[in-house]
């Protein structure tokens, strides 16, 4: 349980809808994902439109699956009498955590149509037969 003090003041209160503002955009504004498994593999699927393969870093690290990269895209029009730009872009980060039985070593991603697909095959969990102790005197 938290306790909170009322002689901190009106700031704090104040500032306490706002604390974590800044973790609930990024989430917000993260590439959209697909998360699934069946019996052989566990797959990640993500919307990455307009980022090229060179921009997108994928990495395994301690049972966490790491996806960053940054998108970067411009577009100019011109007209007789008008002129007009824009420009998106802005990095973007997503981790998912991997259940015990999947194999990190053996990931494969493949990015078809701004469509970026992670394939994490799963081990063979079959239970290692039993074996009999001898039991020793004394």
């Amino acid at each position: 349980m938290v306790e909170k003090s009322h002689t901190a003041g009106f700031w704090p209160q104040l500032y306490e809808p706002l604390r974590n503002f800044g973790t609930r955009v990024a989430d917000w504004l993260a590439p959209a994902s697909d998360a699934s498994s069946d019996e052989a593999a566990y797959r990640i699927t993500m919307e990455l439109p307009g980022v090229e393969e060179k921009d997108i870093e994928l990495s395994v690290h301690d049972g966490v699956i790491s996806i960053k990269g940054e998108k970067s895209a411009a577009r100019e029009e011109k007209g007789e009498t008008w002129f007009f730009t824009e420009r998106q872009y802005g990095s973007f980060s997503r981790s998912f955590r991997l259940p015990p039985d999947a194999d990190g070593e053996k990931v494969e991603a493949h990015l078809k149509d701004g469509v970026l697909s992670v394939t994490i095959p799963r081990r063979d969990t079959a239970a290692p037969e039993g074996r009999k102790v001898a039991i020793k005197r004394g």
